[in-house]
C-alpha cells in the first residue's frame, strides 16, 4: 500500500537523492542542489518549496516539489510543479497522478489554488504523453531562463 505524507527535515536526504536520480533520467546538468539548499529553501522560516513522499512497505517511491504560482492575467493562484520523480518500480501504478492530486488538494486548502502548471521536457515522449494523459496542455510559450553570465550582465 502507498502512502502519501509531507516530507520533513529527516526527508532531505531521500530528496536529494530522488532528484539526483531525476536529473539523471532527463539528462540534467548534472548534481541536483545541496542539502543544505534544500533544508534552508524548504524547511527554514521562509519555505519555498513544498514537498510530497510517497511510501510503501521498503520506503520512499516518489516525490512531488511544488510551490505557490500566480497568474495576473486570471486573477487567481494556482501550484507550480517543480519536481515531480517516481522509482521505475513504481511507474504505471498511478502514483503520478495520485501525487499530482495530493499537492493540488495541499495548495487549494493552503493557498487556493484552482490551476496548476508544470513544464516538461519535449524530448521525453512518455512524460508528455502522461501529462496530456491526463488533460495538460500547452500554455502557448516557452519558458526562458536567465542565469550566470547573462544574470550578472542584467545586474550590473
Amino acid at each position: 500500500m502507498i502512502t502519501i505524507r509531507p516530507a520533513g527535515v529527516s526527508d532531505v536526504v531521500v530528496l536529494r537523492d530522488m532528484l539526483q536520480e531525476l536529473s539523471r533520467h532527463t539528462g540534467g546538468p548534472g548534481d541536483a542542489g545541496s542539502l543544505q539548499s534544500l533544508l534552508e529553501h524548504g524547511f527554514g522560516p521562509r519555505p519555498l518549496f513544498y514537498a510530497l513522499i510517497a511510501e510503501d512497505a521498503a520506503g520512499a517511491v516518489g516525490m512531488i516539489i511544488y510551490y505557490p504560482d500566480f497568474s495576473t492575467l486570471r486573477g487567481q493562484s494556482g501550484l507550480y510543479v517543480q519536481d515531480l520523480y517516481l522509482a521505475p518500480a513504481a511507474r504505471g501504478a498511478g502514483l503520478g497522478p495520485m501525487l499530482l492530486r495530493h499537492a493540488t488538494l495541499a495548495a487549494q486548502r493552503d493557498w487556493g489554488a484552482v490551476y496548476l502548471t508544470l513544464a516538461v521536457e519535449a524530448e521525453n515522449l512518455g512524460a508528455v504523453r502522461f501529462y496530456q494523459n491526463l488533460g495538460f496542455r500547452p500554455r502557448g510559450y516557452d519558458f526562458l531562463i536567465l542565469d550566470k553570465e547573462g544574470l550578472a550582465s542584467l545586474l550590473l
